[in-house]
C-alpha cells in the first residue's frame, strides 16, 4: 500500500454555525419553538440570519467537527463537503482551512445559498436551533476528489448527508474508490432519525465496504430493529471489521473480530453534550490511522468526547485537545 498523504478524509454536510444569545422575547418575535431544531427555508434563514444578534460564526456540520477536532489532535486532516459561492461559504472555507483541514471542494454557483445552523441561547441556557441545508445537500459524485480518497488511511461518511439520492450515490462511489486504492472507509449513523428513513440503504453501503461503524445504542438498535443493545451490537461485529459503539455514561464498546474493547467514559462535568460523537469519532480515527490498538483509539474518543461535554458548543479549545496528546 502507497504512503497516505491524509490520515482522515471527512464527507458530510457543510453547515456555518452562528451562535448568539437571545432572550424569550427574540425567539417569540421570530415563532421560534425554544429548546427544539426546526428544518427552515432558505427565506427563513435570510431573514434570521439578518435579524440574529451579533455572536460567533464557525464551520460546522458532524463530520466538519469531526475533522477540526481531528486536526487539533495532531490528525492530517482534509474534508470534501459543499458550500455556495457567497459569503457564508467564504466564511466556511477560511475557518476550517484555519484549522489546518484541507478543503478543496470547489463551491456551489447557483441560487442555492450556504447550509447553516442559527443557534440561540436563552439566559437559562437553552439551544433552540433553526437549521438549513442548503448547499450542503447539493454535494455529488462530481465532488468527489480521487486523489485525496486515494490518499487518505480513511474517508470517513456522515450519515446526515444520505438523505439526497445523489449524496447516496457518492458515498457508495467513496467507498469503491477507497477499496480500490486499499484504504478504509468509516460510516456515523449520525442519528436515529436517519436510521429510520435509510435503514435499508445504509445496511447495503455497510454490507458493500464500511470498514469502520460508528453508532450510538438507540441509532445500533433501529440499525438493526432491535431492543437488546447485546443482540444488535453482535450483528454489527458480524456486518463490519470494526463496531465502534457509544453509550453515552456508560462508556463504548468497540469490537473488531473477537477482540472486544470496553472502554470508560472519561469524567467531566456535563455542560453541553453536543458534538460528543463527533469528538469521540475524531479522537478514535486519529488515534486508529496512527497504528493505535482499540482500546488505546476509543480512550481518546472517550477523552475528546469528556472535552466536547464540558463546554458549550461541539468542539473543545484546540490547546485543550493538544494537551490530550501531550500528555
Amino acid at each position: 500500500m502507497s504512503a497516505t498523504r491524509y490520515d482522515i478524509t471527512g464527507i458530510g454536510n457543510a453547515i456555518v454555525d452562528l451562535l448568539a444569545r437571545a432572550d424569550d422575547a427574540f425567539l417569540s418575535k421570530h415563532n421560534m419553538p425554544k429548546g427544539a431544531m426546526t428544518l427552515i427555508d432558505a427565506d427563513t434563514a435570510t431573514k434570521l440570519t439578518a435579524a440574529m444578534p451579533e455572536g460567533k460564526t464557525a464551520s460546522g456540520g458532524s463530520v466538519a467537527n469531526s475533522c477540526a477536532v481531528a486536526a487539533a489532535l495532531g490528525a492530517r486532516v482534509a474534508f470534501l463537503g459543499k458550500v455556495a459561492d457567497d459569503e457564508l461559504g467564504a466564511a466556511f472555507r477560511r475557518d476550517i482551512s484555519a484549522l489546518g483541514v484541507h478543503f478543496p471542494t470547489p463551491p456551489l454557483v447557483a441560487r442555492v445559498p450556504t447550509a447553516r445552523c442559527l443557534i440561540l441561547v436563552t439566559p437559562d441556557g437553552q439551544r433552540t436551533m433553526n437549521t438549513y441545508l442548503g448547499a450542503g445537500g447539493e454535494f455529488s459524485l462530481d465532488d468527489l476528489d480521487e486523489n485525496v480518497i486515494a490518499g487518505s488511511a480513511i474517508t470517513y461518511l456522515e450519515g446526515y448527508l444520505f438523505d439526497p439520492p445523489a449524496a447516496q450515490a457518492a458515498f457508495a462511489e467513496a467507498a469503491k474508490m477507497a477499496r480500490a486504492f486499499g484504504r478504509k472507509t468509516a460510516l456515523s449513523l449520525s442519528d436515529a432519525f436517519c436510521v429510520d428513513r435509510h435503514r435499508d440503504g445504509f445496511r447495503r453501503l455497510i454490507a458493500d465496504g464500511i470498514d469502520i461503524l460508528f453508532a450510538n445504542e438507540v441509532e445500533l438498535c433501529s440499525l438493526y430493529e432491535r431492543n437488546d443493545f447485546e443482540a444488535a451490537a453482535a450483528e454489527a461485529a458480524r456486518d463490519v471489521p470494526i463496531a465502534v459503539l457509544t453509550r453515552s455514561e456508560a462508556g463504548s464498546l468497540v469490537m473488531a473480530g473477537g477482540e472486544i474493547a470496553r472502554v470508560a467514559a472519561a469524567p467531566t462535568e456535563v455542560v453541553d453534550t453536543t458534538g460528543a460523537g463527533d469528538a469521540y469519532a475524531a479522537g478514535f480515527l486519529t488515534a486508529y490511522a496512527k497504528g493505535a490498538g482499540l482500546q488505546e483509539a476509543g480512550e481518546l474518543g472517550a477523552k475528546a468526547a469528556a472535552l466536547a461535554i464540558s463546554q458549550i458548543g461541539a468542539r473543545p479549545p484546540v490547546e485543550q485537545l493538544k494537551a490530550l496528546i501531550a500528555n
